[in-house]
């Protein structure tokens, strides 16, 4: 038996996140259907991480076994082909038995994207405000993230997790033009719902309806209605993920 990870990336608007769902599509559903059928039996394929709804992905890893023999990149090509125009598969390489797509990866990195000026060409992609934002306190509560463990106050209600612990090792805002921003995030792991509720917090800090002093009581709090809301999903992308 011979494992595979699969290199891929996505735009999310059309799917109901990676998971495959009851009542919607999913990027997983459709790279298993599409390894189903140039396989020539049924394939299921274990990613990395979930996305949820509308949540894009520049870099995703699935695996996936297979007993017999596979050409890799003659592989990569062909789900290039079947796959829908917004699943791109830049690899398939062969693994050691040992690697898995979602317990071997040490480190997992998001991007949130903001404008502060009406833009068509950046509305599919990155969420619109209308306030001031002091972007130099917000990356003084950012900060506060990398000296913690616990971030329960920003795990959605009623998740399914053994526990709420994440090494935080990089959070910041970054400028890209005038009106235009991104935070990173990077992590050994993410609680659901995590990245969109911190940014949702940090927002509020900066509009100046929370202090940064408020924002590490939140965090000390444990408390997912202590944190502010949870972002649209539209504007944020899984970027990399490290083995």
């Amino acid at each position: 038996m011979q494992r595979y990870f699969i290199y891929f990336s996505y735009d999310g608007a059309n799917y109901h996140g990676w998971q495959i769902q009851p009542n919607g599509n999913s990027v997983q559903a459709e790279l298993q259907k599409a390894l189903t059928m140039l396989l020539g039996r049924e394939t299921l394929v274990v990613g990395a991480g979930r996305t949820d709804a509308g949540v894009h992905a520049r870099m995703m890893v699935a695996h996936f076994d297979s007993e017999a023999s596979i050409e890799a990149p003659q592989l990569a090509y062909r789900l290039n082909r079947i796959l829908p125009q917004d699943i791109s598969v830049s690899k398939v390489e062969p693994v050691d038995a040992g690697m898995h797509a979602r317990f071997s990866a040490t480190a997992r990195t998001y991007r949130y994207f903001i404008h502060t000026e009406k833009n068509p060409f950046l509305r599919r992609y990155s969420c619109e405000l209308h306030y001031r934002l002091n972007f130099d306190t917000m990356n003084e509560a950012a900060a506060y993230l990398l000296t913690q463990s616990d971030f329960a106050s920003f795990c959605k209600a009623g998740a399914d997790v053994k526990t709420t612990l994440c090494q935080v090792r990089s959070a910041a805002w970054h400028q890209i033009e005038a009106n235009s921003w991104y935070f990173e995030i990077s992590a050994n792991r993410f609680l659901r719902n995590m990245v969109r509720a911190v940014v949702g917090t940090l927002i509020e800090v900066g509009r100046g309806r929370m202090t940064v002093e408020d924002f590490k009581q939140v965090v000390a709090d444990r408390q997912r209605t202590s944190a502010g809301e949870s972002m649209p999903g539209h504007a944020l992308f899984l970027e990399k993920i490290e083995y």
